[in-house]
């Protein structure tokens, strides 16, 4: 009987826990002058995302304390997302460039943006 409240229990909570994966299509945009620019729309898809613009290649999504956005536009920019973001409509992000003069390209932000959940 004990194992059976035990199976209940671990079947309730795996069925509560949220998600912490991106899903969605969301509205891309930077800051370029403190003011905010659409530049296109963005379709996500468990691990890997992509661009309306067709020419422009998919990328990959890494999870991980900070999420992560691999081949976003070119294969030298990185963008990172803070975890606690997910769960919002609008998602603050940061871009970062591979070849940073840096030790840790995530430490230098060459700009930043957000992502605007389409309903």
């Amino acid at each position: 009987m004990k194992y059976l409240a035990l199976i209940i229990i671990l079947l309730l909570f795996s069925f509560t826990q949220k998600k912490d994966k991106l899903t969605g299509r969301y509205n891309y945009l930077i800051e370029d002058d403190n003011s905010y620019i659409q530049k296109d729309k963005i379709t996500f898809n468990d691990s890997v995302f992509a661009f309306d613009n067709k020419y422009l290649p998919k990328g990959k999504i890494s999870y991980g304390n900070v999420i992560l956005l691999n081949n976003f536009i070119n294969t030298d920019l990185i963008i990172s997302i803070s975890k606690d973001q997910i769960a919002k409509d609008t998602i603050q992000f940061y871009m970062h460039n591979k070849n940073s003069s840096t030790a840790n390209y995530l430490d230098e932000v060459i700009g930043k943006g957000k992502l605007i959940r389409i309903k």
